[in-house]
């Protein structure tokens, strides 16, 4: 799969900054031009099946082949490991039963490789000036990219998020955004944010460290092996990427968004920010973005702002489609009708237990499909082990255990978060009055039944209105609530507002008048409608069997 992702990325970039034909393409890359169409038309190539990679052997000696290359470093060069002599002594030290060509392909690899890290060693020990040397960035050519530590005040308890920065290195304008975790949606959301507030992408490369979210491992040098995901969003929005070196010895390539997280942090995030959503902090966070155009950094003439007009227009220009950040998964539905996801829990329709479902998982938001159509939908959960229940979910099951419903974890949150709502509560004890717990029960799942199909405003009205008439019966509530949806949604007719000092007395109901046929038909032909061509109502049948009856009680 990568180094499809990898040959996609490669024709995408080619054809959006070369603009190569396809015939070019194709005889550049030595593919058909079928494949470099497939690489044009989507980043991701369609799946294909492969079978499951063995578990080489060579893995279980690589320690082995590393201690033998390392002993050559100071051995004479006339006395070194051949990769003969050294498959030789894995046959006899080790037993390994590893193919030669293998052996021989690590060894002609790994043996540079090794050699370059102790000349490495040898310049750090011998010293090395430190200081730093001037750097200048074009414009509309890099940018800078970090996650940063971040505490905030959510719904009432103190919460470690994580501050998404991408900074512009020549004008130094950044967009920053909060999220729950530094996984790969939250990451590819946040370049998607920033690239669209920027309104383009930099056309030469960004800087990264060595995140989990892009990175796989990290090889020699500024090699590294990405995930295919983020080659196919690499090619989607056609940027370099160009990895610092790990640790200390790279710190310095991106010291611009370094130090913006820390400045950023003190001067809008001081003190702990108290809000009852991420989403709210969010929106936060792009009015402070929009408010430092008039900064000016040090050292230089212009404000922010002001270079960044320049750099706007050479940014490379958004691709028509905005790319998918939410990551695909599937999860089995216990039967507790739970799914499991990051180590929190969400509640879906009972009648999915024991099937698999497919899950969109998003920076912000869960979403679960049951084929192609969503079932249930549900804010991200933060810390691990939390769950999220969702009453309506349970209604199935509870028609049949009406006594599970005063102690569920649904009926609890549910009032938590005020969607079980006091005309329920209502309803509910008047309903248990009057039929005992069971049946009262089931009367309020049937109301709760009612929200799937009418409107909240509507129910809760017809709850209100039969509670008010002494009933407590599921169909008076549903009467009413269309009744309420009927009145609500008509501009004539009826009358919500009662007049000025009367006391509010609820919606007046007009009396529904007698039409006839004749009218029916006389209005109809008024309005221009077409006629009624049926014949009048006759009883004539019925007075033929009726005198045929007559005649067999005179012959009897």
């Amino acid at each position: 799969m990568g180094s499809r992702v990898e040959l996609y990325a490669a024709i995408r970039f080619d054809w959006q900054r070369n603009q190569m034909s396809v015939r070019g393409l194709a005889d550049k890359y030595g593919v058909h031009r079928r494949t470099v169409r497939e690489a044009i038309d989507s980043p991701i190539p369609p799946p294909r099946r492969s079978p499951p990679r063995r578990t080489l052997v060579l893995d279980t000696v690589r320690g082995a082949i590393d201690a033998m290359l390392a002993e050559d470093l100071s051995a004479p060069r006339k006395q070194r490991h051949t990769a003969k002599r050294v498959f030789e002594r894995l046959r006899a030290e080790h037993h390994a039963q590893v193919s030669y060509s293998y052996v021989a392909k690590y060894v002609h690899r790994r043996r540079p490789q090794l050699a370059a890290e102790a000349a490495a060693r040898d310049a750090a020990r011998a010293g090395v000036v430190a200081g730093f040397v001037p750097q200048c960035h074009p414009p509309g050519a890099e940018a800078e990219v970090d996650f940063a530590d971040l505490w905030v005040r959510l719904a009432g308890e103190m919460t470690k998020c994580f501050l998404f920065t991408l900074r512009l290195s020549h004008s130094g304008r950044a967009v920053h955004r909060v999220f729950a975790s530094q996984g790969q949606e939250a990451f590819l959301e946040g370049h998607v944010a920033a690239f669209e507030v920027l309104g383009g992408v930099p056309f030469d490369k960004i800087r990264y460290d060595n995140l989990r979210s892009a990175v796989h491992r990290v090889l020699f040098g500024r090699t590294r092996s990405e995930s295919g995901r983020w080659l196919a969003f690499r090619a989607h929005y056609g940027f370099t990427a160009f990895y610092c070196l790990p640790g200390k010895d790279g710190a310095h390539e991106k010291g611009g968004v370094e130090g913006d997280g820390g400045r950023f942090r003190r001067t809008h995030l001081v003190p702990v920010p108290a809000v009852d959503t991420l989403a709210e902090l969010n929106n936060r966070l792009a009015a402070a973005d929009a408010s430092e155009d008039a900064r000016r950094i040090d050292g230089r003439a212009q404000t922010v702002g002001e270079a960044f007009a320049v750099e706007a227009p050479l940014l490379v220009a958004l691709p028509a489609e905005r790319f998918d950040t939410a990551l695909s998964l599937t999860a089995r539905v216990d039967r507790y009708a739970k799914i499991m996801v990051r180590q929190c829990q969400y509640s879906v329709p009972a009648r999915l237990i024991g099937t698999r479902v497919r899950v969109a998982l998003s920076a912000s938001e869960l979403q679960v499909f049951d084929g192609s159509r969503r079932v249930a939908t549900h804010p991200r959960l933060i810390a691990r082990g939390e769950c999220r229940l969702e009453l309506d979910h349970y209604l199935e099951i509870l028609l049949g255990k009406p006594g599970a419903l005063p102690g569920s974890t649904a009926l609890a949150q549910a009032r938590a978060a005020g969607r079980f709502a006091a005309a329920h509560e209502a309803f509910w004890a008047a309903a248990r009055g009057k039929h005992g717990d069971a049946a009262g029960t089931r009367a309020l799942i049937e109301v709760l039944l009612l929200h799937r199909r009418l409107p909240e405003a509507a129910v809760l009205a017809g709850i209100r209105a039969a509670v008010a008439a002494g009933s407590v019966s599921a169909d008076a509530v549903a009467i009413e609530a269309r009744k309420h949806t009927t009145a609500t949604g008509t501009t004539t007719g009826t009358s919500m507002t009662p007049a000025a000092g009367a006391p509010a007395a609820g919606p007046q109901r007009s009396r529904a008048a007698v039409v006839t046929l004749g009218a029916r038909r006389r209005a109809a032909s008024l309005s221009g409608l077409p006629a009624d061509g049926r014949p009048a109502p006759s009883v004539r049948d019925y007075d033929q069997l009726l005198a045929h009856r007559t005649g067999q009680e005179r012959s009897s």
